[in-house]
């Protein structure tokens, strides 16, 4: 079985965020063991400079590291990632289970993106789009893309 895990920063707090989430995680739970861990984010100064906007990405960064196992193969939702669509998605997600990578590590970062280190650990940058979403709804989204990979994969029937 796909182990797949979910890293976000920024605590959802959202009920219909925090509602659709569950709801993609529960589903999942016929394809995968599924783990989500959400890292607190840092706090922006306004006007903060980008010497001081680098530096909490880098806090944010060794939040995010330790829960990286050392075997998974980490995707991380970056805007200069590369965009597949959602077959594409699957076909990356079944590969992966066929070359024995049971482990897979999403990351979503906060406001600030991602620090060079995490981008560094990271196998396969991701893009959903060049337009910028709030990193909460992200969560839905990618869960979302995540449960219709399986459904892909098995030849599932799923909205289109």
């Amino acid at each position: 079985m796909i182990n797949i895990k979910l890293i976000t920063v920024g605590k959802i707090k959202e009920k219909y965020l925090m509602l659709g989430m569950a709801e993609y995680s529960k589903r999942l739970t016929k394809y995968c063991k599924m783990d989500t861990v959400q890292i607190n984010d840092e706090k922006i100064p306004e006007k903060a400079s980008k010497k001081q906007e680098e530096g909490l990405k880098h806090k944010e960064g060794q939040k995010i590291l330790p829960h990286i196992k050392n075997h998974s193969y980490v995707i991380a939702l970056c805007i200069e990632g590369q965009t597949l669509d959602s077959v594409q998605l699957a076909e990356t997600i079944g590969q992966l289970a066929v070359k024995g990578k049971s482990h897979i590590t999403f990351i979503i970062g906060g406001s600030l993106g991602l620090s060079d280190e995490v981008k560094d650990r990271t196998d396969l940058k991701l893009s959903f789009s060049k337009l910028t979403f709030p990193h909460q709804l992200m969560g839905v989204m990618l869960l979302e893309q995540i449960y219709r990979s399986f459904k892909i994969l098995n030849n599932e029937i799923y909205h289109k």
